[in-house]
């Protein structure tokens, strides 16, 4: 799913049992520690990709983890009561 009219791209990085419970409109569920076998899913590395987790610090393991894999446009949300 893609987000607004640039295409962002919202990533659930939660377990796939926490995604089931709720989540934002529009993401996609890429657990953090599925996250390197499943980066095709993410689109291009120039994709636009804003990541939450329940408390932040899912999702900010997983930016450095894109970041260090050459994803370019990675924005760390936190926690996802933070939309």
């Amino acid at each position: 799913q893609q987000l607004g009219r640039g295409g962002t791209r919202l990533v659930d990085v939660r377990t796939p049992e926490e995604f089931a419970a709720g989540h934002r409109g529009g993401a996609i569920n890429v657990p953090v520690d599925e996250l390197e076998q499943r980066l095709s899913e993410l689109g291009s590395q120039d994709q636009a990709l804003v990541l939450y987790c329940r408390s932040g610090s899912r999702s900010a393991s997983a930016t450095r983890a894109l970041r260090k894999a050459g994803f370019t446009k990675v924005h760390d949300l936190g926690a996802m009561s933070n939309w």
